[in-house]
């Protein structure tokens, strides 16, 4: 049904169908050799996610379209670290799309890439940037644990069960926590809710126990 829901929201883009074959049978599949918290699957939640930012902003939605697809290209190749740069350097150096963007056009999405990571701790440049942070925020506090216990066990392989949950717990209450980094940059009710939500468990304890459903 998600995935569904997901492919109905890119329909109503008003994408070039040359962009959308281009993003989605050329860059998309570059995903595949990711982390499980960083893949195809992310990609298209981040895209479903810009999608329904859109309304009110004026902004070009092919280009919303083409910073999220890129936003974490710089991770299959180059790792997590400084991928918020790599990505970006990725899509600076992309030819192709000067078939539909100009250069200005291409470095204010390039910007953007850079700006969007969470613990960047500045605010995004334009609305780009803000858009595509706010997307990749995801706040949907289940998919969050599942995509953090997925994380560790993929790059901490050596860690227990009980170290796996108490990594995943310590890093939601540095990005989520009340004295966190993160920021919402756009109204979005349900990345609030989401944050409210996360931030209950973390003073409750209950968040420990959702863990250990997804160890």
């Amino acid at each position: 049904m998600q995935e569904k829901r997901e492919q109905k929201g890119l329909s109503l883009w008003q994408i070039p169908e040359d962009l959308r074959a281009y993003g989605e049978g050329e860059i998309l599949p570059r995903y595949a050799n990711a982390d499980p918290a960083h893949g195809p699957a992310h990609v298209r939640q981040v895209l479903a996610n810009s999608r329904e930012l859109l309304e009110g902003l004026e902004v070009d939605p092919r280009m919303v379209y083409v910073v999220a697809i890129y936003h974490d290209l710089g991770i299959p190749s180059f790792g997590r670290k400084d991928h918020e740069k790599t990505s970006a350097r990725l899509l600076r150096e992309d030819p192709a799309l000067g078939r539909w963007f100009s250069a200005e056009e291409v470095e204010t999405m390039a910007q953007a890439i850079e700006d969007h990571r969470a613990s960047s701790g500045r605010e995004p440049r334009s609305l780009y940037g803000k858009i595509v942070s706010e997307a990749d925020r995801d706040i949907d506090p289940e998919r969050i644990v599942r995509r953090c216990m997925a994380y560790g066990r993929s790059h901490f392989p050596q860690l227990t069960g009980e170290e796996q949950v108490a990594r995943a717990v310590e890093h939601i209450r540095e990005k989520y926590g009340e004295e966190g980094y993160v920021t919402l940059w756009l109204h979005c009710p349900r990345n609030q809710a989401g944050l409210d939500t996360l931030r209950r468990w973390l003073a409750t304890g209950e968040l420990e126990e959702v863990c250990k459903r997804y160890g």
